[in-house]
């Protein structure tokens, strides 16, 4: 996206220019605030601005919210927001956010308090240290104290802005982090499939004191399936205890509810079967006739069942003997994760120029892992996400040996 992009001191005089006179408001405005700094001091230039935070602005004028992301702040406020993660998109959330927080504060007393000369927060040097050190590339990333011992373990499509946003939090976790932590080491993986399920596996194994989180299982619901007593398959959702067996999970019910609706409308499934509508007779997709009408008994069972199937077969993980191939940490280099019988055995990197042909050439680049239910949900939420994710079938490579 960023090829064809202008470099910085292309851009540094207009910036320079635009901003004259004005006041940097930012969610997160330390964050902002420090990288522009830092850019110019590499040209040389003493970029000072007075900033005003729409985080501390939030907290201050709508509190009690779960939550002050700009992501989940905008969704809870109402306001809409398109191209989220980009830079237009998120400037133009900020501003609809702003105007609604200037609308709050009457007096204007609380913002005018608010401006700031400089962040509250400055970072401690052996922090820019460690920070200048890391690579702007997808991985996992391991901090550490003064005896090497691995105090947190995370992943992130950016490791730098990542452990950046570590150190400049003000949140308790965060600040205690940043007490203790002496290094910073990663491992870049290119895929953002391949980063998550090392940095399960490595929690796993070294028990970081600050991941407690994450050493509990990552997913709370799951999809199921039964037969109704006309026929029908119903599909629901619901909490997975300790030994069920769902076709596929969620992280929380949100999302479950989401996949659910998304695939009711895709497939034209019945609401009700699918237990997004409770009632006794007929769903309400069925009146705007995008049910065909298993509600009421109206739809062919064996129609409707196989359409079903189909979702459960897709989504299912129990049977599948499958490479997922995804990006490389070069751009000539490709990620397998290797997944046979439902099992996942492991994940490795092959360059271009030699292409995966058989079976053998395919497990001596695989470097085993453990397979586990949080795994298992990994992978799956990650090929619901990304619906491109190039899938070769091992049985096809078997049969070339």
């Amino acid at each position: 996206m960023l090829r064809n992009a202008p470099k910085f001191y292309e851009v540094a005089k207009r910036i320079v220019e635009i901003t004259e006179g004005c006041i940097l408001v930012a969610h997160n405005a330390k964050f902002d605030y420090r990288i522009l700094k830092v850019e110019f001091k590499r040209l040389g230039f003493e970029f000072e601005k007075e900033t005003l935070c729409t985080v501390e602005l939030s907290k201050s004028l709508i509190p009690g919210h779960p939550s002050y992301s700009l992501g989940r702040i905008t969704r809870q406020l109402g306001i809409p927001v398109s191209d989220r993660h980009r830079a237009a998109g998120d400037a133009q959330a900020t501003v609809k956010l702003f105007s609604m927080l200037l609308a709050k504060d009457t007096e204007k007393t609380i913002i005018q308090e608010s401006i700031r000369k400089e962040p509250k927060y400055q970072m401690e040097p052996k922090l820019l240290d460690i920070i200048e050190g890391l690579p702007s590339a997808t991985g996992v990333y391991y901090m550490h104290r003064s005896d090497g011992e691995i105090i947190y373990i995370g992943k992130s499509k950016n490791i730098k802005k990542r452990v950046n946003q570590h150190f400049t939090s003000q949140a308790p976790k965060s600040k205690k982090m940043q007490l203790h932590v002496s290094a910073v080491t990663y491992e870049a993986t290119g895929s953002e499939l391949v980063a998550l399920l090392k940095e399960s596996e490595e929690i796993k194994r070294n028990k970081p004191i600050f991941n407690r989180a994450q050493r509990r299982t990552i997913f709370t619901h799951g999809l199921f399936n039964y037969i109704d007593e006309t026929g029908y398959i119903n599909l629901q959702i619901s909490k997975v205890g300790k030994n069920d067996q769902p076709i596929t999970t969620f992280a929380n019910l949100q999302s479950a509810k989401s996949f659910m609706t998304r695939i009711t409308d895709e497939q034209q499934l019945c609401q009700k079967l699918t237990g997004l509508y409770k009632t006794n007779g007929n769903c309400f997709n069925y009146t705007i006739k995008q049910c065909n009408g298993a509600c009421i008994d109206a739809e062919d069972v064996v129609n409707y069942n196989d359409r079903v199937q189909k979702i459960i077969d897709h989504y299912s993980f129990s049977q599948e003997d499958m490479v997922i191939i995804d990006k490389g940490r070069e751009v000539d280099e490709r990620s397998a994760i290797l997944i046979e019988n439902g099992v996942y055995r492991g994940f490795g990197f092959y360059n271009l120029n030699y292409q995966i042909n058989n079976y053998e050439v395919l497990q001596s680049i695989i470097t085993p892992m453990q397979h586990n239910r949080d795994t298992q949900h990994i992978i799956q939420s990650y090929m619901r996400r990304n619906k491109r994710l190039k899938v070769m079938k091992v049985n096809g490579l078997r049969q070339d040996r």
